[in-house]
């Protein structure tokens, strides 16, 4: 008798990029998500604007991937997090979720920010944010390769 298939678990990632570095940190992401030996897992990537309340509501976890601008999450994912705030409040409760956010001088108060909105969601974290001041480099993209590989792991062997 064969063994039932396992079931997909969705990650979302919900990505804004205006200059391309956090697509790039995003696109490494997906890579390190897509890792082999991982499988039972889709990564679904949208933007702000394109995610809603049924994307998070089918969503084993979300990654949240996003420049900050003038100290803050970038305006469009906090539109997000606005809509999908109270429809999501009460049947989102534990959600893994991880940041990424990419900055040329700060991300502090775009993850303080964003931290607060998910606390009050309640949303879990399941890794500390990556962070990236300044240019990439090729050790920004592996952060982000082995984040997609924690994160999709974590999913595949039902960690969280």
């Amino acid at each position: 008798m064969e063994a039932a298939p396992t079931p997909t678990r969705q990650l979302l990632v919900v990505c804004q990029s205006r200059s391309g570095g956090t697509a790039r940190l995003v696109e490494a992401f997906v890579e390190g998500a897509a890792s082999e030996g991982i499988e039972g897992v889709a990564t679904r990537v949208l933007a702000p604007l394109d995610a809603g309340v049924d994307d998070v509501l089918g969503a084993a976890a979300v990654v949240l991937a996003a420049p900050a601008n003038f100290g803050m999450i970038n305006g469009l994912m906090k539109d997000f997090l606005e809509r999908i705030y109270h429809p999501c409040l009460e049947a989102t409760v534990g959600t893994p979720y991880a940041l990424v956010v990419k900055g040329d001088t700060d991300g502090t108060g775009a993850v303080r920010d964003t931290d607060k909105i998910l606390t009050g969601l309640r949303w879990k974290p399941v890794q500390p944010p990556l962070v990236v001041i300044g240019p990439l480099t090729g050790e920004h993209l592996d952060a982000a390769r082995e984040l997609g590989a924690t994160i999709a792991g974590g999913l595949a062997f039902d960690l969280w």
